[in-house]
């Protein structure tokens, strides 16, 4: 199912449309409902990882546990090498 919705834009910016539309031999409604998906798809990443980092800070204020940053240091720089080590679990952080 599909709705209609009216955009008003800046004549610069419907001139920019019709633009790209004819570069790309796409219409203009095309490249709107593509940018307004791209936009869409960023958005609801960036509200999940936000929403992502709150429950880890809210786990980490309920256990105290977190991997310090020396561990994780140690961790990262065995990335890419032979000797790439798991993941250091949370201990309790003082």
């Amino acid at each position: 199912m599909t709705t209609t919705v009216g955009v008003k834009l800046e004549d610069d910016i419907r001139d920019r449309l019709k633009a790209l539309g004819e570069l790309k031999h796409r219409s203009t409604h095309w490249i709107m409902r593509e940018a307004i998906r791209e936009y869409l798809d960023r958005e609801e990443e960036i509200e999940r990882r936000n929403l992502e980092a709150d429950e880890a800070w809210e786990e980490y204020r309920q256990s105290g546990k977190g991997v310090s940053g020396d561990a994780m240091n140690v961790w990262l720089d065995s990335w890419g090498t032979d000797k790439e080590g798991p993941c250091p679990d949370p201990e309790p952080i003082r």
